[in-house]
């Protein structure tokens, strides 16, 4: 399975898709009194998910099939729903790649037996009010190293649109965003992929350091960007590609696009606008393979 591009036929593989399960909404309107998932659905305009995520799996399948898209990441976007994603991938194993958010503070001990079939532990410092560094996050990190598994590290700014579109709060704590938190640890854990998801959102450059410093450290080129708009001066997408490539290098670029609903469905114009950024710089066929698609499958599917 192919999708067009400047190049020809592309095989696409998308890292960073959220999956809204019917326990995510669940979650979230448990926050706020007297909302349901009925009331929540209406609010949103958005097509909600039955009990049974196989269903909502084969839903992304439809639709990345009508996009040429041959595999994705499902992110579980709230912490205790790795059972979400592992039902979907275990329905359509040649799929999906299986992401889960955890909170380290909630830990007891390790991860839960549940994240057994899990490729991705993903963390949201601000979200949950810690640094990576910490104590509480080592046995993510371990868990990784032991099982052969990456770690995914939200940094910079972060914006749940769901959440402000329901009227939650979200009382997130930019001080534990900076990538460069990320340094010490990638080097304690060199053999485990980290994965700084929409190129540091806001912290490029530190994000670039990063990465730099740390090999086993990759970028995902997640979602419009719009963090651009922070930085001094014009930057351009093709100008945020042209850096990273400069300093990261084509094999640890991973595609993606943040998609996350229905209607909406796969952000094909996401895709568009970064092939084109990508082709305009002149990124080689070989090397626009890589990103959007072969390195992802080559962390993940070992």
């Amino acid at each position: 399975m192919t999708r067009p591009s400047p190049w020809g036929p592309l095989a696409v593989a998308d890292a960073h898709l959220h999956f809204f399960s019917h326990h995510f909404f669940s979650t979230l309107v448990s926050q706020k009194p007297g909302l349901t998932i009925e009331a929540a659905g209406a609010q949103l305009g958005w097509q909600l998910p039955t009990r049974e995520p196989e269903k909502l799996a084969a839903t992304w399948v439809r639709e990345l099939d009508r996009h040429g898209v041959f595999a994705s990441a499902l992110i579980a976007s709230v912490p205790g729903d790795e059972g979400s994603v592992t039902a979907a991938t275990r329905a359509f194993p040649d799929r999906f790649f299986a992401y889960a958010m955890v909170n380290p503070r909630a830990l007891t001990t390790g991860l839960p037996a549940t994240f057994s079939e899990v490729r991705v532990a993903c963390l949201f410092p601000a979200m949950h009010g810690y640094s990576v560094q910490d104590d509480c996050a080592r046995p993510v990190f371990e868990w990784a190293q032991t099982h052969r598994r990456a770690v995914f590290v939200h940094c910079g700014v972060l914006s749940v649109g769901v959440r402000k579109k329901l009227g939650l709060p979200s009382p997130f704590d930019m001080r534990f965003s900076n990538p460069v938190d990320l340094h010490a640890v990638a080097l304690r854990y060199p053999e485990v992929p980290m994965i700084v998801p929409h190129f540091g959102a806001g912290y490029f450059r530190e994000a670039l350091m990063l990465a730099d410093q740390c090999s086993n450290v990759h970028l995902d080129t997640s979602s419009s960007n719009q963090w651009m708009r922070y930085h001094a001066g014009h930057l351009t997408l093709r100008e945020v590609f042209r850096h990273a490539l400069e300093v990261a290098g084509p094999r640890r670029l991973l595609f993606g696009t943040d998609s996350s609903f229905f209607p909406r469905g796969w952000q094909h114009g996401i895709f568009e606008d970064q092939a084109r950024a990508l082709y305009k710089i002149g990124t080689s066929e070989a090397d626009a393979r890589a990103i959007f698609s072969e390195n992802l499958v080559r962390i993940l599917a070992a």
